[in-house]
């Protein structure tokens, strides 16, 4: 349904909700199991998404840049790959015009019915949902909810 640089960026920002304190891209690749260089990248589309601050120095890193509660999923998706919603034919047949057929009228709907349910999604109630939201990846030692600084 989602890419996987969507996927990547979302485990990213879910790793950076559980934290008080900036991580390093090194620190998020290897706790997210996202490549390196890879990761290098999402990160700098989320920091360009206004998602993400990144701190150079000693100390520095990467945070959110706004509280967890404040950013949805869709955001996330949206700042590293958007979902495309048909809006013409995709098989180019003049006659559909804007009118989508039966199929892509329903393909277009689940869509929005998906971009609505990120849209609803926040990266707090990841983290709030379960005691690790990365697949157990994260010894809790190491994390620090929001509502808990």
């Amino acid at each position: 349904m989602i890419s996987q640089t969507a996927e990547y960026a979302l485990r990213a920002m879910v790793f950076l909700a559980m934290r008080s304190s900036a991580a390093t891209g090194q620190e998020i690749a290897e706790t997210t199991k996202v490549p390196p260089g890879y990761l290098s990248k999402i990160m700098q589309q989320l920091v360009k998404g206004r998602l993400v601050h990144s701190q150079r120095g000693i100390g520095g890193g990467f945070v959110l840049a706004k509280p967890s509660s404040e950013i949805s999923i869709l955001d996330v998706v949206n700042a590293v790959d958007p979902i495309e919603r048909l809006t013409s034919c995709p098989l180019g047949i003049d006659s559909h015009g804007f009118n989508l057929c039966p199929l892509h009228k329903r393909l277009s709907q689940a869509t929005a019915t998906v971009e609505a349910a990120f849209a609803q999604s926040r990266l707090s109630e990841l983290v709030e949902e379960s005691q690790s939201p990365l697949c157990a990846s994260i010894p809790l030692s190491q994390t620090q909810l929001p509502y808990e600084q």
